[in-house]
Order: C-alpha cells, then structure tokens, then sequence
C-alpha cells in the first residue's frame, strides 16, 4: 500500500514539475514579444511602383567636340654633363644651360614661360671585377626646363616653324651638352571653344532623347536636370628626341609638325517625360 502511494507521488510531482517547465516558458515568450509590433507586410506584387524623382525621366549624356590647331608648343631641353668630380660637371652644365636660356630668350620666350621642371647630381659608378666591388667613375648633373613656345602677335611665322627654329638655337647653345627630351602642343585657353562645345553636347543629348521617346512611343517633355562636365583637351603626343648634336652650318632646319587637337565637354541631362 505504501509503496504504490510512494510511486504515485513520484509520478505527481513529475507532472508538476512539466508544468512549471511549461509556464516558465510561456512567460519567458511573452516577455520576449511585449513592445514588439506585428511582422511587416511584403509589399503586392500587384499594382503601380512609385520610383522617386530620381529614377523618373529619359536621361542621356550628350557629347560636344571641337578640333582645333595648337597655338602652344611645350619644349622639355636641358644639360646633361658627366666629370670627375662634381664641382667640374656642375661648372659646364652651368655654363651650358646658361647658353642655353639665352637662347629661348632670344627666340622672344618671355621668362615667365622657362621653368625649371629637374635638377640632380648623380655618382657614376662601374663594377670593378677584380676589387668586386662598385667604384665612382664620374659625376652626372643634370638640369632639365621647360619652355612655352607661343607665336607673338608681331611674328609672322606659324608656331611650327618658331618650334624647329628653337630648337635648332637651343641644340646650337648647349652643344653636345644638349639634351631634348621631348615636344609637345596644346591649347592655351580651352575655355575659349566652350560655347562652341556645349551647343554641340546639347544638341547631341536633345537628339537621343528625342530618339528614345519615339522608340518607346512618349512624348518628350522638357529638361528637368543638367550637369556638365569636361573641357576637356586629348592630350598632345609629345615627339621625343635624346641628345641632339649640334647642327652643322648648312643643316636642314628641324622640321615640327603640330597637328590637331579636340576639345570636348560633356552634358548630363534628364527630360521629363510628358
């Protein structure tokens, strides 16, 4: 008798202690949900999307484009002179970049137009074999500038011709001292072709919108949106030289040939669409 009441009461408070369990949890979840709102709603795939002002309208880039003659010539020239020690090579690089600048000057480039763009003094070594090691065989400065070349309003003759003749001066001055590393063109002031450029980047956007309102059957309404950017010039092709010898008495002037260059300036517009 006593030991089925004892297995009853194991079996009671077995069952009691579920129900806590089970009331704990439910308590513990609705703490867990106190404060919490109602799971949002996926949108309906059905029905009209209402994009933001930014997404609403035909955008289009437009291009405009001006080719143009250089009227600036950008000449990199210098010294290069290589002695036994630096206070020699520094001397006739000296003496020769002196010659040198005197002769840009008296091609008529003001002094506002020659900048220095590099100067060093470099140890020349070489590798002694039976020493195994690296000895210093001379000194190198070098001294670079360069010089805009512009076509004065009292010259008569066109900048290509003043640019062979510059540097047919320059290679005279320095003698075998000369180094050219390179001309250049380019435009003096771009901003001059912007309202040629921009009429044409204009008139380039109108076009594909227009293009793209008959494709998809609306009509075109007015811009509500335009960014411009660019002013772009394509980059001049520089020609490279290295050391120039001096030309003889007789010699063929340097022939220099500038070409053309585009300008260009870019539009963003955005039409509405009516």
């Amino acid at each position: 008798m006593s030991l089925t009441r004892l297995r009853f009461g194991k079996r009671a408070l077995t069952l009691a202690a579920i129900a806590l369990l089970i009331a704990v949890i439910a308590i513990g979840t609705a703490a867990c949900n106190v404060g919490l709102s109602p799971p949002s709603r996926l949108p309906s795939l059905s029905g009209s999307i209402v994009f933001g002002q930014q997404n609403t309208g035909i955008w289009v880039n437009g291009e405009g484009k001006v080719t143009v003659t250089p009227d600036v010539a950008i000449l990199s020239v210098g010294i290069e002179s290589q002695e036994s020690s630096v206070a020699q090579a520094q001397e006739k690089a000296a003496t020769a970049m002196n010659a040198v600048i005197t002769a840009l000057k008296g091609c008529n480039i003001a002094e506002k137009d020659i900048r220095t763009t590099s100067f060093s003094i470099i140890r020349v070594t070489r590798y002694d074999e039976p020493k195994q090691q690296e000895v210093t065989i001379g000194y190198r400065v070098t001294n670079m500038v360069t010089a805009r070349i512009r076509t004065l309003v009292q010259e008569s003759f066109p900048l290509d011709y003043k640019a062979g003749r510059i540097i047919d001066a320059v290679a005279q001055a320095g003698g075998d001292l000369t180094r050219i590393n390179s001309i250049s063109f380019t435009v003096d002031d771009p901003t001059a072709f912007n309202s040629e450029t921009r009429q044409k980047a204009m008139a380039d956007a109108e076009s594909k919108a227009k293009q793209l309102a008959n494709l998809s059957g609306v009509k075109l309404g007015k811009p509500i949106y335009i960014n411009e950017s660019g002013g772009y010039v394509s980059p001049p092709t520089p020609i490279y030289r290295s050391a120039i010898p001096v030309p003889a008495p007789m010699a063929p002037p340097t022939s220099i040939s500038p070409g053309e260059q585009e300008i260009r300036l870019n539009v963003q517009v955005v039409y509405e669409i009516d």
